[in-house]
């Protein structure tokens, strides 16, 4: 009896113990993120940040924005605005944000690891990132050769930088432009309807430091924004006056 219940007992244990290294290894396994900081000769609490006067205005006209008792609810704009003044989002950035925000570290840290839109390690001046979620990758001419295209055009795979600093490749998931699919996204534009042409051009554009047109590419014939290739198929007529329909005792 006895060594049937100690049988058991090791059984139970060990499955425990299985099912709590499973938890552990599920984030590193499953993202190409590790959301647990450590410490980095880039990314430590003394990396200088500071906010620009002209920031600090702007982060006081943001928090204004909110009522009295809620301008913690201003730490998403707050911690985008420290962003584009650093480039990323270091230590340093989220604490300069809970100060001005008389908030807790541990919450803006809770902000910043969640959204994607923060980045929390360095990346190029231009941050190229390729959907690759299914409409993508089975509109136009389709995800896969458009990141081909960018990998032998920058010389670097899904998640490195260029060694001047100048471009970052991320992989990620949907960005809502499913219509006018492949897309990329540069910073803050959209690249839409794209050929290997069009991806090739863009990038020796940024690579001289120009900012090609954003919006629909080629592929689609260059339309105007996510129309049908064949031209409008409704809402093609003037709109009715007011009125219309309307009965006329009303």
């Amino acid at each position: 009896f006895w060594s049937k219940m100690l049988a058991t007992g090791r059984r139970f244990i060990s499955a425990a113990c299985q099912q709590v290294r499973k938890f552990h290894v599920a984030a590193p396994t499953c993202s190409d993120h590790l959301f647990v900081h450590r410490h980095t000769a880039d990314n430590n609490p003394d990396t200088p940040f500071e906010f620009s006067a002209e920031n600090l205005k702007k982060a006081e006209l943001i928090i204004k924005n909110y009522p009295e008792g809620h301008e913690k609810a201003a730490v998403i704009p707050l911690l985008d605005l420290a962003q584009r003044q650093h480039g990323w989002t270091p230590l340093s950035a989220m604490h300069a944000v809970a100060d001005l925000l008389k908030m807790p570290k541990m919450r803006v840290y809770e902000v910043a690891t969640f959204y994607t839109m923060f980045n929390r390690d360095p990346v190029g001046k231009y941050f190229v990132q390729i959907c690759t979620t299914t409409p993508c990758m089975l509109g136009g001419v389709g995800s896969d050769v458009i990141l081909d295209c960018i990998k032998k055009e920058l010389g670097i795979e899904v998640g490195q930088t260029t060694k001047d600093g100048k471009f970052t490749l991320a992989e990620v998931e949907c960005l809502g432009a499913c219509v006018n699919a492949p897309m990329v996204q540069v910073n803050d534009n959209y690249y839409e309807d794209l050929t290997v042409e069009d991806m090739t051009r863009i990038l020796t554009d940024l690579k001289a430091d120009k900012i090609p047109k954003a919006g629909p590419q080629s592929g689609q014939a260059n339309r105007f924004s996510c129309e049908p290739k064949g031209g409008l198929t409704c809402l093609d007529t003037q709109p009715r006056g007011p009125g219309f329909k309307v009965r006329a005792d009303l």
